[in-house]
Order: structure tokens, then C-alpha cells, then sequence
């Protein structure tokens, strides 16, 4: 098997997640920033066996796309045009994950400081994505 590599898209950050190769468990990679993201994903799995990249797609309650899409969309078409053949792209619902990372950093015991990285959140968040992909996939 090889690794999932999830991105949570932001205009400034970008949270990045990713499987082990067995794809037992999803572990927070790094935070890149937006402009460098295309270019990292390819290094990326240039140097690791991926055949997945999994992409956070933002929905409102009823489901539909929320207003970030609008900046989200575009960058989902660039990343298809730049995967080694072989590699697809996924989207999976994200709603609500970055209120569950600050929870969990929460119940983690992190001080405010810490909570405050928007870095961190980010990662946590596309960890948070990543996971419930995962659940759905070996609870199916």
C-alpha cells in the first residue's frame, strides 16, 4: 500500500496530514503555505510512495459548498493537472474540522499559546480529516 496525503487548504496555510504506508493511522506532516503547496506536494511524493491525495472540501450544513470553495476549487484543479499518473485526488467533507482540532488541542491540555498557532490548527485539522476519511473507508 502506499500513504494518503491530506491537505487542508487555506489562502495563507495549508495543513498537511498523512497515512503511514499500512494506512493504519493518520499523523499531522507540516503547515506549507499556500503559494508553495503545489510545488511541496510533488517533492512530496516524488521521495514517498502516495497514490492518494486526499483534499478537504469545505460544505455548509445542508452540504453544499461553503463560501471558501470559491479559492478551494482552483487549487483542487491545478493539483489534478500536477499528480504523477497514478496518484487521484479526492475531496472529503471538512466541515467543522477546524472547531474540533481547537477542541482536541483543548482536551489535550495545550495553554492558549499553543492554541493559538494557526499553524498547528491547521495540521490538526487536516490530521482530524484524514481520520474520519479513514474510519469511513474500514467502517464500510
Amino acid at each position: 500500500m502506499a500513504r494518503i496525503l491530506c491537505i487542508d487548504y487555506g489562502r495563507r496555510r495549508c495543513g498537511i496530514a498523512v497515512t503511514d504506508e499500512l494506512r493504519i493511522s493518520a499523523s499531522p506532516l507540516t503547515t506549507v503555505g499556500a503559494h508553495e503547496i503545489l510545488q511541496f506536494v510533488q517533492n512530496y511524493i516524488a521521495a514517498n510512495r502516495v497514490d492518494l491525495v486526499l483534499v478537504g472540501r469545505p460544505t455548509t450544513l445542508r452540504g453544499e459548498d461553503s463560501e471558501s470553495w470559491t479559492y478551494i476549487e482552483p487549487f483542487t484543479r491545478a493539483l489534478q493537472r500536477r499528480l504523477p499518473q497514478g496518484v487521484r485526488m479526492e475531496l472529503y467533507d471538512e466541515r467543522f474540522t477546524s472547531s474540533l482540532a481547537h477542541k482536541a488541542m483543548l482536551a489535550g491540555g495545550l495553554r492558549r499559546q499553543a492554541r493559538r498557532d494557526k499553524a498547528l490548527v491547521d495540521r490538526t485539522a487536516a490530521t482530524i480529516i484524514l481520520t474520519d476519511y479513514l474510519e469511513s473507508i474500514y467502517n464500510h
